[in-house]
C-alpha cells in the first residue's frame, strides 16, 4: 500500500516486507503432502473435520479447551484477519508497532485502524492507559471502536509481554467493551522456553477472546499458507463464525486439501515436527541473540528478543551519522541497510511507526545461509554462529552497525 509522499520523494511503501529465507521443509511433512497431492475434492470453507479436530488438539495441549464448530481454517493469515474484521465490524485498534499485514486488512475494508503506544518493556500489547484515551478519543470523534488487535509473543519487536501487560490490557479492552484477536502465530517458537511466561487472553478472558495463528510461525513451511482461529463458545460468537466464513467463501480462501494435510499433521505435533520447532527456535534465538549484542555496540537500541525470528531496532541515538549518510527517516534507512546488508530490512513506517522515527525490523532468517543446503546445515550444526556463512553474515551486519558510530 502507498500514500502520497513529501514532494520530491517517492512513494512511502507501506506494504509487506519481501519474504525471508526459510528452513527447509521437514521431510515428514513434504510426504505428508505428497501423499495427498491426488486428492480432488477439496476442502470446504473453514476446514475439513480433520483439520479442526488437529487444531483443537493443538489448543486442548495449550489449555485452550476447543470444540470443532468454535475453529475455522483459511488459506493463510491475511484473508483470515479480514474475514474476523468483517465479522466483528467497528473501527479497529491494535499496538504500534505492529505485524505489517495487519493494517492492510482493516484498509481493505474501510474501517480506520487505530495504532496505540506499548509500555517500555515489550511490543505487541497496547498500553492499558494509552488504550483507554484513545478509545475516549475515538469516541469523543464519532467512532465506533469494538476491536482490538494484539499478539502476546510479538512480530516485529520479538518481545514476550509479560502477563501483568497482557491482564491490564485485556482488562482495559474488556472494559470498554472491545473484542480481543489474539494473534498467537509466535507462541511456539520462544527463545527460552522454560524461562519465559506465555499468557494467552483467551485464558485470562474466554468469552471476549477470539485466537488466531499462522501455522508458519513454528508448524509448517510459509510456502504452504494455512491459518487457524479459535472463537469463543456461546450463540453470539457462533454467528460471527458465521459471518467469518461468509467473508471466506465469497473470498475463496479456502486451504488446499494437500496443505490441509500436513497441516493436520504437524498440529498433531508428533516427536518429529516438536523436535524440528525446538530446534528451529533455538537457532534462531542463538543467531538473534548474536545481532542483538551487534546493534547495541553500535548504540542503537533493540529489546532482547524472546520470540520469533527477528529483531527490532531503534537507530534514534544514531541519526546525526545517518543524516551524514542522507538518511533522515524510516524510508531511507530501510534503503540504506537493505542496500548495506544485501538482505531486506524493512523501516518501522511497514510496522505502524511513525516515518520519522529511524526503527528497522531485522530478519535471523538471511543470517543462516544463503543457499538451502547452508540453511540446513546451520539447523544441524551445535554450534552455527561458528559456521562460516553465519559468521560472515553476522561480520557483515556488525560492521554496517559499526559504521555509525
Amino acid at each position: 500500500m502507498r500514500r502520497t509522499a513529501p514532494e520530491g520523494r517517492g512513494p512511502v511503501r507501506y506494504g509487506p516486507p519481501a519474504p525471508e529465507p526459510g528452513l527447509p521443509v521437514l521431510p515428514e511433512l513434504a510426504d505428508v503432502l505428497g501423499s495427498a497431492s491426488d486428492r480432488a475434492a477439496g476442502e470446504p470453507p473453514g476446514g475439513g473435520p480433520r483439520l479442526r479436530e488437529a487444531v483443537c488438539g493443538y489448543w486442548w495441549r495449550r489449555g485452550l479447551h476447543s470444540r470443532p464448530d468454535e475453529v475455522v481454517a483459511a488459506s493463510g493469515p491475511q484473508p483470515l484477519l479480514f474475514g474476523l474484521i468483517g465479522a466483528y465490524r467497528g473501527d479497529v485498534l491494535m499496538p504500534r508497532p505492529c505485524p505489517a499485514w495487519w493494517t492492510p486488512q482493516a484498509r481493505l475494508l474501510g474501517r480506520p485502524a487505530y495504532h496505540v503506544p506499548t509500555p517500555a518493556e515489550c511490543g505487541g500489547v497496547p498500553d492499558p492507559y494509552a488504550l483507554l484515551e484513545t478509545v475516549r478519543r475515538v469516541r469523543a470523534e464519532g467512532g465506533m471502536p469494538r476491536l482490538l488487535i494484539l499478539s502476546v509473543a510479538d512480530d516485529p519487536t520479538a518481545t514476550v509481554a509479560p502477563p501483568e501487560s497482557v491482564l491490564e490490557a485485556c482488562e482495559a479492552a474488556v472494559g470498554e467493551g472491545l473484542h480481543i484477536i489474539s494473534d498467537e502465530t509466535w507462541r511456539d517458537t520462544l527463545h527460552r522456553p522454560h524461562e519465559t511466561v506465555l499468557l494467552s487472553p483467551a485464558e485470562m478472558y474466554p468469552d471476549d477472546v477470539t485466537v488466531i495463528s499462522d501455522l508458519s510461525g513454528a508448524l509448517t513451511p510459509a510456502s504452504w499458507p494455512v491459518a487457524v482461529a479459535r472463537f469463543p463458545g456461546g450463540d453470539r460468537s457462533a454467528t460471527r463464525r458465521a459471518r467469518t466464513l461468509d467473508i471466506l467463501t465469497a473470498l475463496g480462501a479456502v486451504v488446499a486439501e494437500p496443505i490441509a494435510a500436513a497441516a493436520a499433521h504437524a498440529l498433531d505435533e508428533p516427536a518429529s515436527v516438536t523436535e524440528r520447532a525446538e530446534r528451529a527456535a533455538a537457532l534462531h534465538a542463538r543467531v538473534a541473540a548474536a545481532a542483538h549484542r551487534a546493534v547495541l555496540v553500535s548504540g542503537a537500541l533493540a529489546r532482547p528478543p524472546q520470540a520469533g525470528r527477528h529483531l527490532y531496532a531503534d537507530l534514534g541515538p544514531l541519526r546525526s551519522r545517518l543524516a551524514e549518510r542522507g538518511v533522515t527517516d524510516s524510508m531511507e534507512l530501510e534503503e540504506y541497510l537493505t542496500d548495506r546488508l544485501g538482505a531486506p530490512v524493512p523501516g518501522g513506517h511497514r510496522f505502524g511507526d511513525e516515518l520519522g522515527a529511524l526503527r528497522v525490523r531485522l530478519a535471523t532468517g538471511p543470517l543462516l545461509g544463503a543457499t538451502p543446503e547452508q540453511r540446513q546445515e546451520s539447523l544441524t550444526s551445535p554450534a552455527p554462529l561458528e559456521l562460516p556463512h553465519v559468521a560472515e553474515a553476522l561480520s557483515i551486519l556488525g560492521t554496517a552497525f559499526d559504521e555509525l558510530r
